[in-house]
């Protein structure tokens, strides 16, 4: 079992940044491709990025590209997303998640992912 913990999220206006964190624990000693998920309001849950378990391989959403980027540092067990660009519309919550690693970061859905942490809340105002 891997524990999810997301943080950084918060309120931003138009155009603004946010860095969300994930930080996991309890079985972080086998390596997992790591996906960050956001669920608008209203709406299902959508990918957003993810990152291989080496850090080698990333993939996004359409939607995000040129604005998000996913790290991580395996070192501390840590995934963050830099969110650059904020638009009203990527006011959702943001869910951190964990998969096999032999799930290509982009490619997956939901269903692929076998953890997952609680969600914080982003939100943009116009």
């Amino acid at each position: 079992q891997v524990q999810l913990v997301e943080s950084g999220g918060g309120l931003v206006q138009t155009g603004g940044s946010l860095r969300l964190s994930c930080a996991a624990s309890g079985r972080t000693s086998k390596s997992y491709t790591m996906g960050w998920f956001r669920q608008p309001p209203g709406k299902e849950r959508e990918f957003v990025a993810a990152i291989s378990w080496t850090g080698g391989d990333t993939g996004y959403a359409d939607s995000v590209k040129g604005r998000f980027v996913i790290s991580r540092n395996n070192a501390k067990n840590t995934v963050d997303l830099q969110m650059n660009s904020l638009k009203p519309d990527d006011t959702a919550v943001y869910y951190c998640a964990a998969a096999d690693p032999m799930l290509y970061p982009g490619s997956g859905t939901t269903d692929d992912y076998d953890f997952w942490g609680q969600g914080t809340q982003v939100t943009v105002s116009s």
